[in-house]
């Protein structure tokens, strides 16, 4: 889950991290009145994404007149396929020097991860890739935790000027942050160092875990609602994992994992996957509705059904997707991989029903879908 930056802030005050004075509205006359009251001020589009100040939902404003043109012009936008219906205005602060302070789950070690840049203001990667050195990373052992020791160490020989030991201050809290707040994320890019030596978030990145929504609810009620298609939506009232993407190669198989390791397979050999959409656990009963969500989706040209049975019946599933079939008629090519329990009764039932042989590896399956959505 994303919070906008106006409902991450006041976590990190809660976490003893500074950050500017600033206002919520709604209105060129509300951001008006806010400048009055906070001087020279940064005007920022509120909206759960991304590169703001590349499309535009970022402005400087030195006066309550220049406020409120900058707030007339953010407002008429549409950012991340979003319209911009909020500004955070925000008392300007003069920086020093700009850093980059973040911690996140990093799938690779298995740990959270701390970062730490001098190169704030800047996209990481970019930042990274500028200068390697100048990007710290520190691999969290949950059990030691993260504490003002291994920040020092992570920081040893970087010279981050005057906010050294608040830098270290700093990570340490984000850090607890993080672990209390079940975050996935949490990203303070730029952390500015002030001329009189102090540190200041001026923008704030966080990310809930999904899993985490129930052991923090109070927190998830101030996250950005999510926004969802009418195929989306359909699926979640049918109690289906769908999720739409920009491809045109339709994705059906049972269970999360094996769903992410089609669409990958997808990615990697050359095609572009057209959702995510699992048929796991109980949701195998399902399978029919499934169909016919994935075949929804006018962008898909070809579909791969994937399945893998081990308590789950593949013979069960592809009987759903066979009636569904005969029923729906879709005039776009199906490719099946199908092993497990069940699978011999599946292959019969492709066989006799659809004409249909499965395909012996999932990689040839997913070529041949890639092929066909050519």
């Amino acid at each position: 889950m994303n919070f906008e930056e106006h409902a991450a802030k006041p976590l990190l005050e809660t976490a003893g991290i500074a950050v500017p004075k600033r206002r919520l509205v709604t209105s060129a006359e509300e951001a008006s009145s806010a400048a009055k009251e906070l001087g020279a001020c940064v005007i920022k589009a509120q909206v759960p994404a991304g590169k703001r100040g590349k499309a535009g939902g970022i402005a400087m404003a030195d006066t309550p007149e220049a406020a409120a043109t900058a707030a007339d012009a953010i407002l008429a936008l549409e950012i991340g396929g979003r319209a911009v219906e909020r500004l955070l205005v925000e008392e300007r602060i003069a920086i020093a020097r700009e850093f980059y302070a973040a911690v996140l789950n990093d799938a690779s070690a298995k740990s959270p991860v701390v970062l730490f840049s001098t190169l704030g203001g800047m996209d990481i990667e970019d930042a990274a890739a500028k200068d390697p050195q100048a990007l710290r990373r520190c691999v969290v052992d949950i059990r030691e935790g993260f504490g003002h020791r291994e920040a020092e160490e992570m920081l040893g020989g970087l010279d981050p000027g005057l906010g050294a030991s608040g830098v270290a201050k700093t990570l340490v809290a984000l850090y607890r942050l993080y672990r209390d707040t079940d975050a996935e994320l949490i990203e303070i890019n730029p952390l500015a160092l002030t001329d009189d030596g102090g540190l200041v978030a001026l923008d704030c990145k966080f990310i809930l875990d999904d899993a985490a929504i129930p052991r923090q609810p109070d927190l998830a009620a101030l996250g950005a609602k999510e926004r969802l298609t009418a195929i989306e939506a359909r699926g979640r009232e049918l109690g289906l994992q769908y999720i739409e993407l920009d491809g045109n190669v339709g994705v059906l198989a049972n269970g999360a994992g094996l769903t992410m390791a089609t669409m990958d397979a997808v990615r990697h050999l050359g095609g572009r996957p057209a959702n995510f959409l699992e048929v796991g656990g109980q949701a195998y009963t399902l399978t029919q509705s499934a169909l016919e969500l994935a075949l929804a989706n006018p962008s898909v040209k070809s579909l791969v059904v994937n399945f893998c049975g081990a308590f789950a019946r593949t013979d069960v599933m592809t009987e759903g997707v066979v009636t569904a079939w005969e029923e729906l008629k879709p005039a776009i090519p199906v490719f099946f991989s199908i092993h497990g329990t069940g699978e011999e009764e599946a292959v019969e039932l492709l066989r006799t029903r659809l004409g249909m042989e499965p395909f012996d590896l999932m990689d040839d399956a997913i070529k041949a879908a890639i092929e066909a959505a050519r």
